[in-house]
């Protein structure tokens, strides 16, 4: 593709002075050329490509010249509306809430508050979600999605975990679109994954499938007082059980998920997870569940059993897709549990579904 860029240039006296100056050549316009080879986008053998380079390298016009109208455009967001009152009304609150937990914001306190009091990496993820929601709307199977100055306004841990989360959502599925992310930050790419990338730098285009770094976590025991790092994440009370047993998962000595469990009442040898939260620049790699995992192995080593109940879709989608867990109950806190068809051996109720599972290993 080859693109040229002009821009007028606007005589004034500061420009004659700026000119004189620095012996800047005037004319009526500034011409800039450049060609780059790019890839076939209705090629099937991609699903995330990356288009980075410096500022001013031509990332953008390059953009919209090659994905056009599936370059997403950012509509503004109500200052007197829940986030999750922001996306198109046609997608049900399941949807919308799936897709703010694939793109790494699973925080139901924070759906429910306006957008204009979160956090950069908050906002940046809800701008992401929405994004894709666009394949989801439009219902079109592989339909591109690009994304400009991906991860530009958060910090790079909050870029690599967001880089990281997406990938894994769009190679899973659960994100129904390709996805390429237009961006000046090269340390993005490994955790992006991508299937192609065009280098604006050097105006190259190179198919590769970089490996995503190693994430490595340490579980630790600790006490209850550093729950109050994690409190106001959670999506139910803020309080934890006085005799609860408490552990810490850390990312490079860095606290990134916390977890109390106790003992099931009359039984003996039997634990459950009592609070569970991973801190939101954390979420979206699955850091949460390998989490609970790890403990859930620790009990299975001394014969004690291990259950986790809760009403987080992510946390009940997980435990249904993993073979480790077995569904004992499906309950709701107001009504009489009912039969229903979600799992063999589930118990239904009308209202929200709380889920309990087992820890088999």
């Amino acid at each position: 593709m080859k693109i040229t860029v002009e821009t007028p240039i606007l005589e004034s006296f500061r420009v004659k002075q700026v000119a004189g100056l620095f012996d800047v050549p005037l004319s009526k316009k500034s011409v800039e050329t450049f060609e780059v080879e790019t890839p076939d986008l209705n090629a099937d053998d991609w699903s995330i490509g990356l288009i980075v380079g410096p500022s001013g390298s031509g990332k953008t016009t390059l953009a919209r010249k090659l994905l056009g109208e599936n370059l997403y455009q950012n509509p503004p967001w109500k200052d007197d509306a829940a986030v999750i009152d922001g996306f198109d009304p046609s997608l049900s609150i399941r949807e919308t809430t799936a897709l703010l937990t694939s793109v790494g914001f699973s925080s139901p306190p924070g759906w429910v508050k306006p957008y204009g009091v979160l956090s950069n990496g908050e906002k940046f993820r809800c701008d992401l979600a929405r994004a894709i929601s666009v394949a989801k709307v439009k219902k079109i199977e592989n339909l591109i999605v690009a994304f400009d100055e991906f991860t530009s306004v958060v910090d790079r841990t909050v870029a690599k975990v967001a880089s990281a989360a997406i990938a894994k959502g769009v190679k899973s599925g659960n994100i129904p679109c390709k996805f390429v992310a237009v961006t000046c930050h090269y340390d993005v790419a490994e955790w992006l994954e991508p299937d192609w990338v065009i280098d604006m730098a050097s105006c190259t285009l190179s198919r590769r499938r970089l490996r995503r770094p190693e994430i490595r976590i340490e579980v630790v025991r600790c006490g209850r007082s550093i729950w109050s790092l994690f409190a106001r994440h959670h999506y139910l009370s803020a309080g934890i059980a006085s005799g609860c047993r408490c552990h810490l998962a850390l990312w490079d000595s860095a606290p990134v998920a916390f977890c109390a469990e106790v003992p099931q009442i009359a039984k003996k040898n039997h634990w459950r997870v009592s609070r569970v939260v991973t801190l939101p620049d954390f979420q979206g790699l699955g850091i949460g569940m390998k989490f609970i995992e790890t403990i859930g192995d620790m009990h299975k080593e001394k014969g004690e059993r291990f259950n986790i109940t809760g009403s987080h879709p992510a946390v009940i989608s997980h435990c249904k897709r993993s073979p480790k867990w077995r569904a004992v109950s499906v309950s709701n806190a107001k009504s009489k549990p009912q039969k229903q068809r979600l799992v063999s051996g589930y118990l239904g109720a009308i209202g929200r579904v709380v889920a309990s599972f087992e820890y088999f290993g």
